[in-house]
């Protein structure tokens, strides 16, 4: 829901576009006198607003695709802005046309989807939680496998490649023998995740996880990307990285 910032925002932003219509005029009002553009405009602007918000908060929040919430919260707030709209013209403009009610549908639309699409794009995204820290533990024995000038280096990931691990550190990747069971023996107390079922990474050196077409990706430091399985993203979905 909405803080009390957010809707405080929101008015100041619904009664300047009901200022700014006043003074525009526009679908004809121009003709009647300023003080009652004043009063019409921002009266229905912000009244149709709160309208807006409310349907917004209420079924539009659940919609995941920003663009699909847009329009569900301007068209489902039409109807009731259009009888808010109806009879302030009346009180502002006077009595109108039946036929005029399909003109003010279409106009009320238009503007509650302008006002929506302004306080849409204000709205700051839900931020991704931070990954949970997790404690590091010796990966000695792993790094006895490698070479003197990668045993200190950082390690990123680790690769299955037939029976030969390749070993992916800051210093470069090195191709060692031995079983990926036997690695991830020695890495199981080391801050890190199985994505896939050939490929380890560490977890400091994760930058991000995308999903394309079903399928996970993982981008590592050095510009290095690691595919991500449905059956071992679980641990990278715990620690909020997606």
């Amino acid at each position: 829901m909405s803080d009390g910032r957010t809707l405080l925002r929101d008015l100041v932003l619904m009664a300047a576009a009901g200022l700014f219509l006043a003074a525009l005029g526009p679908f004809g009002s121009i003709t009647a006198p300023i003080l009652v553009r004043l009063i019409y405009w921002p009266g229905v602007i912000v009244g149709g607003g709160v309208i807006g918000v409310a349907v917004d908060e209420l079924g539009g929040r659940r919609f995941a695709n920003p663009w699909l919430r847009w329009i569900f919260s301007s068209v489902a707030m039409t109807p009731a802005v259009c009888v808010l709209v109806a009879f302030a013209s009346m009180w502002a403009f006077g009595p109108s046309r039946v036929r005029d009610f399909f003109d003010l549908v279409w106009q009320v639309f238009v503007i509650s989807a302008g006002v929506m699409g302004v306080r849409q794009l204000l709205e700051k995204p839900p931020s991704r939680p931070a990954p949970d820290p997790v404690e590091v533990q010796s990966d000695a024995a792993f790094r006895q496998r490698l070479s003197a000038r990668h045993r200190t280096a950082r390690l990123i990931a680790v690769e299955a490649e037939d029976h030969y691990l390749r070993v992916h550190t800051d210093l470069g990747s090195e191709l060692v023998s031995a079983r990926f069971a036997d690695a991830l023996a020695e890495l199981a107390g080391v801050a890190g995740f199985q994505v896939h079922r050939s490929w380890w990474a560490a977890a400091d050196a994760i930058e991000g996880v995308r999903w394309r077409r079903g399928r996970g990706e993982l981008k590592l430091a050095g510009g290095l990307t690691a595919p991500v399985s449905r059956t071992h993203a679980a641990g990278l979905k715990a620690a909020g990285w997606f």
